[in-house]
């Protein structure tokens, strides 16, 4: 309702009259009217203070920005303190209240805020308390801690400090004008309040601890001095009390003195005329004597030598304190006790008497005395132990010797079996790259199976021996493990198709993308898993699972999963399987190979790493093993996978120097670097290499670790450190035990290769090094558009069948029935993103564009595809991809049917 003309005078009368300032503030925080008393405290007329900011004014401008902002929040604001600027330079304190005022509508249209001028109040206080330091000729001790409170003589309050408020936790609005007793609950016996209440009204100054209570319910000590004001006549018109806050003390009081009762120990004061003034209960019951008794007789008569007793007590007070005093008290047992004691004082430093605490040392004697036997068949027990100890560890020593002995033999071993392994491998591989006819072939094939069988049980021999010499080290790098997961499955790709398998794989997206572990081992223990799987299973699946059985924000803890469907294993035979060189019976070798030793190994990599393995398994079932290992999350990022490069053509004239002293060996890499094209100088050992190094330019090092003369890590400090040369080098080493990764690196090493050398490897590897890459240019495909220029090359497939039409016709057609086939595969799986399909259809896919002569930049975009299919994320990139694979491969079997059509057409002729 709009008020009347005559309301509206009123009010603003009202306003004006009233000695508190009042201002109107709007929304923007600007003054929008203001009173008379605004004018005179701040000394501004106002004309000049309507529009201006309101904080401007105030000796804190944010603080005051902020209380208007806390009235358009909350609605009002009640008692907040702020001190005014007066254009003369003068400060008042003020304490606002305010609230929002709206239209009609209830529209906020701005604040309508009151200020109360404090200062004079403050500065009252503040003079009240400086007066209280002296009064009635009793000097009062003040600080910032003292709680004061004003009573008449009544016992109504009449004033309050912030102190007393803050402990009381009552406002001073809820104190004044209310009885004293507001905060004594009756704590104390009525005799006491009378007895201080009668000090008190006869004008004499009383001082003692008081019991009170807060507000909300808190009992809290005070140590309280209450002194009556006189007025002219001699009677009380008011009381001040001033108090401190001895809560804690009390406490620890209470807390002390409940100690002292638990104390199994005789504890006892003694007053300074030696009788007993206190005691606890442990003193009670080894006298035998009720507390009151106790209470007032002499310390001396409780023992068997007074005398010696009265010189303990005596002894405190003359020093302070006495340590250990041994007496016997007359008990139905005659305790023998040792005795500590030190004086205590009164409030002014005055000894008032002493405590002295007793321990029966009863027990203790006896021990001693057994001791003292026991000391003499110790000495005795010692001798002989000594003689033991000696033996077991010249036993140790012994042990160890043999342990040292044969990691050595093994090592040595390690480098004597590789060195020839190397070179009947190497030469093998050489061999079957010539003309041959198909039975030198076939025993050509048989020598390198074997080669790599044995391999292999080198290898498992040489792990386990590594662990149980503790030389096995577990790195902690950032991996991605679904990327190395599928990675690792590739292995096993034709194997499982030769068997005409069924690999199956469930890998968890909670996981996170990157962790922090050593993939080498993982990777070692479940190519073991997996390689058992595929090898004892001749039909059915193969699953492998990994999941994510808990996530903290440190780590993940991950279980891995390796089922089949093969042969299983015995119930009373699986407890020995992880044991060295064990399998379920001899059949089981002569059947499926092996040296027992890929359970054995990957139990031994799991238990450093806290894991553990079990396995589940059915004769005829199949098996499972699963396992569980902890990684660390990271915010690292994993080294970047392979990219997929064209290298330079200036590789065919890459000067490698091989630093070897095996003869045969050096033949073997003078062949194999013969093969890929490169020039290539011999060096026996480390010294020669240095001298040809001075002499020639070379493109890349072979570097043997393990020669005469100067080896493979004393050659590579000095090339990097003396000669200051960064030409690439490449360690070369059969010792895989002993072989120091981390030297490598020290010494400035840039890659690792072990024998037997396998020449895509260091093929890879020397190029890698070497080679500068150039960036791939993708070629751009629009949908369904097939390019017009021929795709395909038969150069190669001429050359391999020696342009026999008849195999050239048989290959064309395999190619021709197997391509349709994978290319649909390829456009279903991706559009259904049945990531693993894509990738193996893809993989399947490759190996038959070199054979036709497909440009070899599309063998990239394949493996590129390969890549994201693994990591199973699509992208923008991977459609254009696979789109571009299709259109040449269709374009490919097109012109593979016009080349089958016209040698079949020659034929004819």
């Amino acid at each position: 309702m709009k008020r009347t003309q005559k309301e509206e005078s009123y009010t603003r009368s009202l306003i004006e009259a009233s000695l508190d300032s009042f201002v109107a503030i709007s929304t923007e925080g600007k003054i929008t009217d203001v009173n008379e008393a605004s004018v005179r405290v701040t000394g501004i007329n106002r004309g000049k203070l309507v529009g201006t900011n309101f904080s401007n004014y105030f000796t804190e401008p944010l603080k005051a920005e902020q209380c208007y902002k806390n009235v358009f929040k909350e609605g009002s604001q009640v008692d907040y303190p702020l001190t005014i600027k007066n254009i003369n330079g003068g400060l008042i304190d003020v304490l606002y209240n305010a609230s929002v005022y709206k239209d009609e509508n209830g529209n906020v249209l701005g604040v309508f805020a009151s200020a109360r001028d404090v200062t004079i109040q403050k500065q009252t206080e503040a003079n009240l308390e400086k007066s209280l330091k002296e009064v009635s000729g009793y000097k009062m001790a003040f600080d910032e801690s003292s709680i004061v409170a004003i009573t008449d003589q009544k016992g109504s309050i009449s004033y309050v400090n912030d102190n007393f408020c803050k402990i009381s936790k009552y406002s001073r609005a809820e104190l004044i004008g209310q009885d004293h007793r507001i905060i004594n609950a009756g704590f104390h016996p009525k005799e006491f309040m009378r007895d201080l209440w009668q000090t008190i009204i006869k004008g004499e100054t009383w001082r003692g601890e008081l019991k009170n209570k807060a507000k909300d319910g808190t009992i809290y000590w005070v140590d309280t001095t209450i002194v009556p004001f006189l007025d002219e006549q001699g009677k009380v018109y008011q009381y001040v009390a001033v108090r401190t806050d001895i809560t804690a003390k009390k406490l620890l009081s209470q807390y002390t003195l409940s100690l002292i009762e638990a104390s199994r120990d005789p504890l006892i004061t003694i007053s300074l005329d030696g009788k007993i003034t206190d005691m606890n209960e442990a003193t009670v019951k080894i006298t035998g004597v009720t507390r009151e008794k106790l209470k007032g007789s002499l310390f001396k008569d409780y023992f068997t030598d007074p005398k010696k007793a009265s010189e303990v007590y005596q002894e405190v007070f003359a020093k302070g304190f006495v340590v250990e005093y041994p007496l016997t008290m007359k008990d139905k047992n005659l305790t023998a006790v040792l005795f500590n004691g030190a004086v205590y004082k009164d409030d002014r430093g005055n000894v008032v008497g002493a405590v002295i605490v007793a321990r029966d040392i009863t027990e203790q004697n006896q021990s001693e005395k057994e001791l003292r036997e026991a000391k003499i068949l110790a000495e005795q027990a010692t001798k002989i132990a000594e003689e033991a100890t000696r033996k077991a560890e010249h036993a140790t020593k012994i042990a160890k010797d043999a342990v040292k002995a044969k990691q050595q033999f093994l090592s040595n071993m390690s480098h004597e079996i590789r060195t020839p392994m190397n070179a009947i491998i190497g030469f093998t591989k050489v061999a079957l790259k010539t003309d041959l006819t198909s039975k030198q072939k076939e025993y050509l094939n048989a020598i390198k199976l074997s080669g790599n069988t044995l391999i292999v049980l080198i290898n498992d021999i040489l792990d386990l021996a590594k662990v149980d010499a503790g030389k096995m080290i577990f790195e902690k790098t950032p991996f991605k493990l679904a990327s190395s997961l599928s990675a690792m499955l590739h292995l096993f790709e034709i194997k499982i198709l030769e068997k005409n398998l069924i690999l199956i794989k469930e890998y968890d997206n909670r996981i996170p993308s990157v962790l922090l572990g050593d993939p080498v081992r993982l990777h070692q223990i479940i190519l073991n898993l997996v390689s058992n799987a595929v090898k004892f299973t001749s039909k059915g699946k193969i699953t492998i699972k990994v999941r994510l059985i808990d996530e903290d924000e440190e780590k993940v803890k991950i279980q891995f999963l390796i089922s089949d469907t093969g042969i299983g294993i015995a119930a009373d035979k699986l407890e020995n399987i992880f044991e060295n060189f064990q399998q379920e019976s001899s059949g089981t070798s002569r059947l499926y190979g092996g040296t027992g030793l890929g359970l054995a190994i990957v139990k031994h990599l799991l238990e450093p790493q806290g894991g553990t393995i079990n396995v589940n398994s059915e004769i005829g079932q199949g098996t499972t093993f699963s396992f569980i290992l902890e990684f660390q999350k990271t915010d690292e990022e994993a080294e970047s996978d392979v990219e997929f490069e064209i290298l330079n053509e200036e590789i065919k004239n890459l000067k490698v120097l091989v630093v070897e002293d095996i003869p045969l060996n050096q033949l073997l890499m003078k062949t194999l670097l013969d093969d890929f094209g490169f020039e290539r100088d011999i060096a026996a050992n480390g010294k020669i290499a240095i001298e040809k190094l001075k002499m020639k330019n070379y493109d890349i090092v072979l570097m043997d670790l393990q020669m005469p003369e100067m080896n493979g890590f004393e050659a590579t400090d000095y090339i990097r450190n003396t000669l200051h040369s960064n030409i690439p080098i490449i360690a070369l080493t059969a010792d895989v035990t002993s072989v120091d990764l981390k030297q490598c690196k020290a010494v400035g090493m840039n890659d690792y290769i072990a024998k037997p050398v396998d020449e895509r490897v260091l093929y890879n590897k020397i190029v890698g090094l070497v080679s500068k890459p150039k960036q791939i240019k993708l070629i751009k495909v629009k949908e369904n558009e097939i390019q017009t220029e021929k795709c395909i090359d038969l150069t190669y497939l001429n050359q391999r069948t020696k342009s026999n039409p008849k195999l050239m016709m048989e290959m064309i057609s395999l190619y021709l029935e197997q391509t349709p086939h994978l290319v649909s595969t390829i456009r279903q799986s991706f559009q259904d993103k049945e990531w693993d399909l894509l990738d193996s259809a893809v993989h399947k896919i490759i190996p038959s564009f070199s054979i036709v002569g497909i440009h070899e930049d599309y063998e990239i975009i394949a493996k590129k595809v390969q890549k994201y299919a693994s990591t199973q994320h699509e992208t923008d990139e991977i459609q254009h991809l696979v789109l571009q694979l299709e259109n040449i491969c269709n374009q490919a079997c097109k012109e593979l049917q016009e080349e089958l059509n016209s040698i079949k057409e020659h034929g004819n002729e």
